[in-house]
């Protein structure tokens, strides 16, 4: 974790602790960095629907072209899509502009590598001691050197006919809801389901700058599910700002989260000899349920940190083909380099519509064990993790839950925070013990 960088990029609330000046200075930056040898870099950019997109926008414009690059611009568009442009257009890097799920008053930078995937933490080191004047100024293009920005729509354009290529039947007939959390995907997703023939109905796609992740998308899915109870609708997909995470809701309008579609999905790429390594990715955070279905069926997983950045990192070490968080991000490296919701929802179709069951039923062997997690502000993180009172506590818990339930103790990245967990048979088994361990952390001291 970096000053700046964390996991999904420079996050911050806008022009309070992520401001154009920062912003200015990655474009500076990366302008130079990928301008070394050669007459100008070729870098493009994307922004979701928040007010302060343009604001960012026009501050790394500044910066790369100053440095040289030249800027070329998506406009409104998904994290995916420009990871995919990225890889397929032959840019040197990507930036995209967004706080994905965030509220509008948030934004942030994030830095896509020449192959798509997230850039690495060297080169956001070596931004950050520039952001913080612990290099040299770098110089200025002149002349003929300075770089130019020019309009790149042409790129959203092709990633959505990439999208419409992917599945391998229609959707006629099909009803279909969409919440875009007016977001980036408000101008992509009914494009791309319409063209394949569902009948789509859609909410929450008529941003305004200030209203994205508002009460809707993936973050608040009660409007998806009200819609498709109200409309009796085949299925529903919830996006976040930038459109790379998804949660369906199946007909009946229950919640199917990243775990039930890592299972669905993976079921289906084993079924049809697609899985690689039978294999699945997840993360610390994925529900017990979810490994003891893949358990019962065969299918075989690894853990990582929270994080999609490291389930890719595992994905692409050890050559597996499909991994995700809870959350809703999920990666088919197939397709994509990063999680992309809009394409997770166009896998998901496929597997409904070739298997001809409902996404109820395709859920149905996964039991979900009721989860519980509560923050508690401490004065030192490693202090717990290192306090014997505390581990002996979390090491009984364990012993008592056994094969029934798990205990995930976890320092926050970017707080003050330790982040404790309880997976158990019921709600109040859960309760217990994570009061239980929060009370001997406590006791010991460790409370700020």
């Amino acid at each position: 974790m970096g000053k700046y960088f964390g996991t999904d990029g420079f996050r911050g609330e806008a022009n309070i602790n992520l401001t154009v000046e920062h912003a200015y200075k990655v474009g500076r930056y990366l302008g130079w960095y990928f301008g070394q040898g050669k007459d100008h870099a070729r870098i493009v950019i994307g922004k979701d629907t928040r007010r302060s997109s343009y604001m960012f926008e026009y501050s790394l414009v500044a910066g790369l072209t100053a440095s040289g690059a030249n800027a070329y611009l998506m406009h409104v568009t998904t994290t995916p899509s420009v990871a995919y442009i990225t890889r397929t257009d032959d840019f040197d890097c990507g930036i995209m502009i967004s706080a994905s799920h965030n509220p509008y008053y948030d934004n942030g930078i994030k830095i896509i590598d020449n192959k798509g995937h997230k850039m690495s933490s060297e080169v956001e080191e070596l931004i950050e001691k520039y952001i913080d004047g612990e290099t040299e100024e770098l110089p200025l293009a002149t002349k003929d050197n300075i770089g130019a920005a020019s309009d790149y729509s042409v790129g959203r354009n092709r990633y959505i006919g990439y999208l419409m290529s992917i599945p391998t039947r229609a959707f006629k007939n099909v009803k279909v809801g969409l919440d875009c959390a007016n977001g980036a995907s408000s101008n992509i997703a009914k494009a791309v389901f319409d063209a394949l023939g569902a009948k789509t109905y859609v909410i929450n796609s008529d941003p305004d700058g200030l209203n994205i992740n508002t009460n809707c998308g993936s973050t608040h899915i009660e409007g998806l599910q009200a819609l498709v109870k109200e409309n009796e609708l085949d299925i529903g997909f919830a996006f976040d700002g930038d459109a790379d995470r998804c949660l369906a809701v199946d007909e009946n309008g229950q919640v199917v989260d990243g775990d039930l579609i890592l299972y669905i999905c993976g079921k289906y790429l084993r079924d049809h000899n697609e899985l690689a390594n039978d294999t699945i990715v997840t993360t610390v955070m994925s529900n017990l349920g979810l490994y003891k279905a893949c358990d019962k069926i065969g299918i075989k997983y690894e853990k990582t940190a929270v994080g999609d950045k490291y389930v890719n990192e595992n994905m692409v070490n050890n050559g597996h083909v499909l991994g995700g968080e809870q959350s809703g991000h999920i990666i088919f490296s197939k397709h994509a380099t990063t999680g992309d919701g809009i394409l997770t929802s166009l896998k998901i179709m496929e597997t409904v519509i070739e298997s001809k069951l409902s996404l109820s039923t395709l859920a149905s062997p996964v039991t979900i064990y009721p989860q519980l997690l509560k923050n508690v502000k401490v004065k030192s993180k490693p202090a717990v993790k290192e306090d014997k009172v505390v581990q002996d506590k979390i090491k009984e818990v364990e012993s008592i839950l056994g094969d029934e339930g798990r205990v995930l103790v976890r320092e926050s990245g970017t707080e003050p925070v330790i982040r404790v967990m309880v997976e158990a048979s019921t709600d109040d088994l859960c309760s217990k013990y994570v009061d239980e361990i929060i009370k001997v952390i406590k006791d010991q001291g460790h409370l700020k």
